[in-house]
């Protein structure tokens, strides 16, 4: 019995969180949800990104230079922010993934400090997914441990799917944590070859998932990213409704009520799904993980 309720209050904190000013409906049309990953480090194409007219989801790593700076610009431009945690890959350096990391060797105490921070870090978080992590996100110990903090604190997961072998979906369903997998890595290659390829490659996602998510980087190729969305935004705009990421966690259905989310910036209810006010035209316009 006592589980019971546990779980139940667990997905009304995540249901709080998640609560925004503005009402989803959803469309026969398929929806995307576009994560951009590596913010809060004053990283190339950061203003960019942010500028361009649509509802990203902005993964912003914590402890770093820019890391308020760009989870309030991102918030205050209507972007949903979430926490880009930095853990251990397989390959690689420790030293790339910064401060606050969760690494195969901490003890259980201090990965629940480190993740508690990290979110207390990021305002406005209502997600979280990992930066890098192929390594950590194959360990159900120290898995379990990191999303039990954030079905604590509210937050869904994304997992970016950085290894076949990841435990977050077993572990996640077990917490009743929502959560969502990618489904396209735009820049995994750094050329603008590569991610114009995925672009395209993407409207094949597109028609075979009612729902799909896609992630891209600011950074090394945070300026070609900005140039190709802007190139494609408008056509997937024709086949989709482009949402914020949560919007996809229960239901695709947002629930009226007061929010701190200023989604008026984008023009109104009529812009919620990219459309009504914005003009593409005036529109301002290495990490894999």
């Amino acid at each position: 019995m006592k589980s019971k309720i546990a779980m139940i209050l667990i997905s009304l904190m995540v249901l709080s969180n998640l609560v925004r000013s503005h009402t989803y409906a959803a469309s026969e049309n398929h929806d995307l949800a576009i994560v951009i990953d590596d913010f809060g480090n004053y990283m190339k194409g950061t203003e960019e990104m942010l500028n361009l007219p649509v509802h990203l989801t902005v993964a912003v790593m914590p402890f770093m230079p820019s890391t308020v700076i760009d989870a309030e610009t991102a918030w205050k431009k209507g972007h949903e922010v979430i926490v880009h945690m930095p853990m251990e890959p397989k390959k690689g350096k420790k030293s790339w993934l910064g401060p606050g990391a969760i690494t195969a060797d901490l003890s259980d105490k201090e990965v629940r400090k480190r993740v508690e921070a990290a979110i207390d870090n990021v305002p406005h978080a209502v997600g979280m997914n990992h930066h890098m992590g192929s390594k950590i996100t194959e360990d159900e110990r120290i898995m379990r441990i990191v999303l039990q903090v954030c079905a604590e604190k509210g937050l869904y997961y994304l997992d970016s799917k950085t290894t076949e072998n990841s435990v977050i979906p077993k572990v996640a369903e077990e917490l009743q944590l929502p959560y969502i997998e990618n489904n396209l890595f735009f820049d995994d290659v750094y050329t603008r070859a590569h991610i114009d390829k995925q672009a395209r490659l993407l409207f094949s996602e597109l028609d075979n998932n009612k729902e799909t998510i896609a992630i891209g980087h600011v950074g090394i190729t945070g300026p070609m990213m900005v140039s190709v969305l802007k190139s494609y935004l408008p056509q997937y705009h024709s086949k989709v409704n482009i949402v914020p990421l949560s919007a996809l966690i229960h239901g695709r259905e947002w629930i009226t009520g007061k929010s701190e989310s200023p989604f008026e910036g984008f023009g109104g209810d009529s812009d919620y799904i990219i459309g009504g006010n914005i003009s593409w035209e005036s529109a301002k316009i290495d990490i894999f993980s």
